[in-house]
């Protein structure tokens, strides 16, 4: 029997990488069948991690600041001319304590920082995930890391976050690498959000960055002065409202936005590897209605076709949506009651437990 392991990362508990290896291991136990691991990602948290497996992309340190302008140390893959990045790695919601995070002063210049390093390394095509960030710049942040000014009306340089581009009259991208006009970039974005309104960047997402009623008011008005003072008819694309507006800034750059999901499957040949399989597991943190709006385990079932999917998540709602659309089985790994902290810290064993439980159960002969 060949079966596919294909999981998202399971958020704040396991990696793809890591959730996979542990429902090899529970696999392993009961059976010796041929297991393919192929972690994946939408976008966001583990998009890196899953395509440099899947593609033996080298990691590259790379110095860089995150949202609020801190040094840190992130990585990028290299693949030959290609190169990998998560944008989460710079600019992520989940680098910031909740108790600092301030998305006014926020913005996405470590973004830049990395797209320009991975110029450096001489990249000629750029896969890029921009899933959860803590910024609502409109891309300002990575643009002036790459070259842009954004000026106010006595031409002065502004601070490429939404308190300094309140003031915004003028957007210089002459400066801009040149490099970007040779290289294809192509944007895994897993959401279809204008940049403005009341289904754009801050309306929608700036309250899970920490932005109150008064916050979501001013930002889309900075965002609106970004769009009126640069190309509004771009604002209303699909994705331009992604991770804060910086999918406005990559459409901007030239940048095709696809679904992550996709990107990532037909960057790793996923199509291909479940064309012949006798099963497929997949999972994600939580499983619920959302899940079958573009999530991982959503995109690995409608390729699966016929195969019999299987998916395992910390925990699960909706279960008949998740039936009517097509999985076999819906796997929580909590063996019982207990607090978030601790089901976080045992999501490897009880990925292992439930997937050795599930392969028991599959080859059960009644």
């Amino acid at each position: 029997m060949k079966i596919v392991i294909a999981p998202d990362s399971f958020k704040e508990s396991m990696s793809a990488p890591q959730a996979a290896r542990a429902i090899e291991r529970g696999l392993r136990a009961v059976t010796s069948d041929t297991c393919h691991i192929v972690p994946m990602s939408d976008g966001g948290e583990g998009f890196l991690d899953a395509l440099a497996v899947a593609l033996d992309a080298e990691r590259r340190e790379v110095d860089t600041i995150d949202c609020l302008g801190r040094p840190i140390r992130a990585q990028i893959g290299v693949a030959g001319p290609l190169a990998i990045i998560e944008t989460s790695r710079s600019c992520g919601l989940d680098l910031i304590p909740s108790s600092e995070r301030d998305i006014r002063r926020a913005d996405t210049r470590g973004v830049g920082q990395l797209m320009r390093a991975a110029l450096d390394a001489g990249a000629q095509r750029l896969l890029v995930g921009i899933g959860g960030s803590a910024t609502n710049d409109g891309g300002a942040g990575m643009l002036t890391a790459l070259g842009a000014r954004f000026l106010d009306s006595s031409g002065e340089e502004l601070e490429p976050n939404p308190d300094g581009l309140a003031r915004l009259a003028t957007v210089d991208t002459t400066g801009v690498d040149s490099r970007l006009a040779k290289v294809e970039i192509q944007v895994a974005c897993d959401v279809t959000n204008p940049l403005l309104g009341s289904e754009g960047a801050a309306a929608i997402y700036g309250p899970q960055k920490g932005a109150s009623t008064a916050d979501v008011e001013f930002l889309d008005g900075v965002l609106d002065r970004l769009a009126t003072c640069w190309d509004r008819e771009r604002a209303e694309r699909d994705g331009a409202g992604a991770a804060g507006g910086l999918g406005y800034a990559l459409i901007m750059l030239g940048a095709q936005l696809r679904p992550g999901f996709d990107l990532v499957a037909e960057a790793v040949g996923l199509r291909e590897l479940v064309a012949d399989a006798d099963l497929v597991i997949t999972g994600e943190g939580k499983m619920d209605g959302q899940t079958l709006r573009g999530k991982v385990p959503a995109g690995v079932l409608g390729l699966a076709g016929s195969t019999p999917v299987i998916a395992l998540a910390g925990s699960i709602e909706d279960e008949e949506a998740l039936y009517r659309a097509g999985f076999v089985a819906l796997i929580p790994l909590q063996r019982g009651p207990g607090d978030l902290e601790e089901a976080l810290a045992a999501g490897e064993g009880n990925a292992t437990r439930a997937a050795e439980m599930m392969m028991r159960l599959a080859l059960l002969r009644l």
